[in-house]
Formats: C-alpha cells, structure tokens, sequence
C-alpha cells in the first residue's frame, strides 16, 4: 500500500511540476508578445511624429492643409522606398522562420524585437491616417477579443487542430489578394479582405494559443529548454501576427480617418 501511495505522490509531483513549466512558458510568450506589442507602436508613433511637420520651409511635400511630409516622410510614404518598407516584415517572417533553427534562444528573442520595430515602422502611417483616439479604441477592442479567443483556444478540450490547414489556406487567400488590390485599389475588395482577415485572425489567436501549449507538453518530458525557449519566441511570433493583422483589419474597418 505504501508503494502505491509513493507511485501516486510521484506522479501528482509530476504532473504539478508540468503544469508549473506550462503556466511559466505560456507567460514567457505572452510577455514576449507584450514587449514586441510596445517596440511596434513605439516605434510607429516615433517615425510618425519624424515624417511630419507643420513648417512648411522645412516640408518636402504636404499632406493635409497644415500638414506636411517631412523628407523622411516623403522617403516612408511616398517614394520607391515604400515598397520596401511595406514588404519588408513579410520577409523579415520568412528569414526568422527559416533561420530560428539555427539560432540561439537568446539570438531568436533580440530579431524578434528587430522584426517588431521594423514591423512598427511599416505600421507608422497609421498615425497620420487614423485619429490618436480611434487607433487606441480599435487597440482596446483588440486587446480584449484577443484575450478572449487565447483564452478560449487554451482553455477549451476540443481539438482545433483541424483548423489550421484552413485558417493557413486563409491567410494565402489574404496575402494574394491585398497584393492584387494594390493596384486595383478596390474599396469593395478591400472591406471583405479586412472583414474576411478578422474572422481568420480570430481563428488562428484560438488554434495558435492551443498549438502552443499542446507542443509545450508534447516536448516537456525531454527537459529541452533551448528548444522550449524558441518554442516560446516562435509562439510569441505567431500570437504577435494575430494581433497585429487583427487590429489593423478592425482599423480599417472601423477606424475614423484624419
């Protein structure tokens, strides 16, 4: 009998210590997501405020009637170099995702912090389009669907693992057709592109969130945790993605235009 106690005080300890590990590596993302969150828009808001002035001695080119692109606004927002910024975090994705493996923990953690400014600089033109006060209440709206599908996504004992294959397929769909409507610059095509992105963004913050802790302890016997630290960053990746294309399909969406 004393035997059988120890077997299952055993195995009570370990099944406290891999929910302690999962409750730690989930925060790991969440708070590695939340640092990225706050380098994007710091840096949106900074390159922002450096594209415009209101002296028109020191403009390059003007905005709005007392508005007017400095030269690195006109640099940003209106020349070739556009293109680079615009595409840029999209390749940035590709390099992080084909290069993690071969990086460091501590490596993957700093370029993603890189990939987060630089995804705050293809942002910036937000603040010159939207109204401070819209963007913070499209980012409020956000931050709490967010919250609640993540937390649907780890919480819920059905297996949505069958949604990801759909939800990816989803996100070409989105991609190919943002690239066309740059040069047809279809408002129809573009609402249903914010309107259809939302509804998939919502889906993979849910399918993610599972994804992570299900992969968490599928490797937490191995005690790997190098590979569980850029599982984390990964992890921090993908939910950084959701939000930012969720929150910037609401804007569009909603968003009260200067």
């Amino acid at each position: 009998m004393a035997d059988v106690n120890s077997i299952r005080s055993a195995a009570g300890s370990h099944a406290s210590a891999i929910d302690a590990g999962l409750r730690a590596h989930m925060n790991k993302v969440y708070g590695t997501m939340s640092v990225g969150m706050l380098i994007t828009f710091a840096a949106a808001w900074a390159i922002s405020g450096l594209s415009v002035t209101t002296d028109p001695s020191a403009a390059v080119a003007q905005l709005s009637q007392d508005k007017y692109l400095t030269q690195l606004g006109y640099a940003l927002y209106a020349s070739p170099l556009k293109w680079v910024v615009m595409f840029a975090p999209l390749a940035f994705v590709f390099g992080f995702s084909a290069m993690i493996n071969k990086m460091s923990a501590a490596t993957a953690q700093v370029v993603f912090y890189a990939f987060a400014a630089v995804m705050g600089i293809s942002i910036s033109s937000i603040f010159l389009v939207f109204t401070g006060y819209s963007i913070a209440q499209i980012f409020l709206i956000t931050s709490i669907a967010f919250a609640g599908l993540s937390l649907w996504g780890y919480t819920t004992k059905k297996d949505i693992s069958a949604w990801g294959s759909f939800l990816i397929m989803g996100v070409i769909g989105l991609v190919v057709a943002s690239i066309v409507n740059i040069f047809l610059a279809s408002s129809a095509l573009m609402f249903a592109i914010s309107a259809l992105g939302v509804l998939i963004f919502a889906g993979l913050t849910a399918y993610d969130t599972q994804r992570i802790k299900t992969e968490y302890l599928a490797h937490a016997h191995h005690g790997d945790t190098e590979w569980l630290g850029k599982a984390a960053i990964m992890g921090a990746l993908n939910l950084y993605l959701n939000f930012i294309n969720m929150f910037m399909m609401l804007l569009s969406l909603f968003g009260n235009r200067e």
